[in-house]
């Protein structure tokens, strides 16, 4: 692997009180490097499970990251956002372009101006090429062992970190990657111009430091965003100094929007249901109209079976925000799930209405559709879905259901087939594309596609991973899946 000489790369970056225009510095660590080893990086983090997926948490983190950016004179990066699974609280950089927030972070800050002033510090840190500079400094390493080291400054010595590098942290002690004061004044003070730039309240990058500072003297543990980041007390001084001088007028505390819905998401995802149900009902005895915590609720019953609560809770957020999509999509599925298809048609057809963009509202109301015999409108939606979804599997089983009640046998095994293939079924997806074949025209498009599958599928490295079951054609106009 390529290693990286010693040499030293002088950054000039900022006046006393705003930017001048950035030098980007080219030494033994270059941009070059950078982007090698954040993606290095950032492909162990994913390939451990330990980034967030629910895309609702990633556009909004994305979306935030790039008004930031926006504002900012960004290094030459593609820089990418994401949300990991880790109570610990904490957010940091690696070279490159990748910044990552933690969900334990995330639940601790009470408004979007807050998280966006923590995106806007760690943007600082990699548009000054901060751990460029102090690798520079250092001893010679490759990008795998570069990448350990990152796991062990950022993540710590426990299972995350672990699972990211899969293999000893020792030598994760051999460079000291902690900023220096000359670093977090810099980030700091880029930072805050960020922030600012981009409309948000100045105020609530200090209100941060002094909630994860407080948030230290409650926890047995440092938190280990105080880890890379010292001088906190110095820092809230220094940053109040900014404010008070350059930056007297107050911004925006929210201007994406939907902060506590994602807050709320993360917190499902992280917790119990039982535990969820505490939660949302601790929050609802301080204010009964905190339409997410309602929402939150109602997911949470949902989950523990708790029919009557669940729906009473739904429609309780109705009453508040009767045009919110997402609730209404996810009281439709549940109606729908439930067997009350009037109630899930209703509901489903105002949240398309409202969002006809969402892959769930469009599938559940094909569903709830197809539930009722209007095949044609199923078939409508799940194509859409198809186009914008091709790659759940549910979108396929679907479309092999409808095509099977209207009569379209070839189209229904054709689906069914690419269903099972999905499922990692080839056999069950064989005997389905062979018999999509046997009405069609060999000349035809369909037919060339299911015979280059076929030939795939029949490639002898490709196994079915199941026993499949046998199971004879019904006579109705319905095409049952051969399992």
């Amino acid at each position: 692997m390529k290693r990286f000489n010693l040499a030293i790369c002088s950054l000039i970056f900022v006046t006393a009180f705003g930017l001048s225009s950035a030098r980007i510095c080219y030494g033994a660590f270059t941009v070059e490097d950078e982007k090698k080893v954040g993606k290095e990086f950032y492909e162990k983090m994913s390939s451990s499970n330990v980034i967030v997926t629910d895309e609702r948490v990633n556009e909004y983190i994305t979306r935030l990251g790039e008004l930031i950016l926006s504002h900012s004179q960004k290094a030459p990066f593609d820089y990418r956002f994401f949300v990991i699974k880790s109570s610990s609280v904490n957010a940091f950089a690696t070279p490159g372009g990748y910044v990552y927030v933690n969900s334990g972070l995330l639940a601790l800050l009470d408004n979007e101006s807050e998280l966006a002033g923590v995106l806007a510090h760690e943007i600082a840190h990699v548009n000054a090429r901060h751990i460029a500079s102090i690798i520079d400094k250092s001893q010679k390493v490759n990008i795998a062992t570069l990448a350990a080291i990152l796991a062990g400054a950022f993540l710590g010595g426990g299972e995350i970190a672990a699972a990211v590098t899969g293999f000893s942290l020792a030598t994760a002690t051999s460079m000291n990657l902690k900023y220096t004061r000359e670093h977090e004044e810099e980030a700091d003070r880029l930072g805050l111009s960020y922030l600012v730039a981009s409309g948000y309240d100045g105020q609530t990058m200090i209100d941060f430091l002094k909630k994860i500072r407080r948030y230290e003297y409650y926890s047995s543990t440092v938190p280990s965003y105080f880890l890379t980041h010292p001088g906190t007390d110095e820092r809230i001084a220094y940053l109040d100094g900014l404010i008070q001088t350059r930056y007297p007028s107050k911004g925006a505390e929210s201007i994406i929007g939907n902060f506590k819905r994602i807050q709320m998401v993360m917190a499902l995802d992280e917790n119990s249901p039982e535990e969820s149900v505490q939660t949302f009902t601790a929050l609802l005895n301080k204010n009964d109209r905190d339409v997410d915590a309602l929402y939150g609720l109602a997911l949470s019953q949902e989950k523990l079976g708790l029919v009557d609560d669940s729906l009473n809770n739904f429609r309780k957020a109705l009453l508040l925000t009767p045009d919110d999509a997402e609730i209404l999509r996810d009281v439709g599925i549940f109606s729908y799930k439930l067997g009350r298809s009037d109630d899930a048609l209703s509901y489903l057809r105002k949240a398309y209405g409202i969002n006809g963009n969402d892959d769930q509202t469009m599938l559940y109301l094909g569903k709830t559709y197809e539930s009722q015999g209007d095949y044609n409108a199923a078939l409508d939606l799940y194509r859409l879905a198809e186009k914008r979804n091709p790659s759940d599997p549910d979108i396929f089983y679907s479309l092999a259901t409808a095509y099977g009640h209207t009569d379209q046998v070839s189209e229904s095994h054709y689906y069914f087939g690419v269903y099972f293939k999905k499922k990692n079924k080839f056999e069950s997806a064989l005997f389905h594309f062979r018999a999509a074949l046997k009405d069609l025209p060999d000349d035809s498009p369909r037919a060339r596609e299911i015979k280059r599958e076929v030939e795939s599928l029949s490639s002898p490295k490709i196994k079915d991973r199941s026993a499949p079951r046998r199971a004879p054609l019904a006579h109705s106009p319905y095409i049952f899946a051969q399992l």
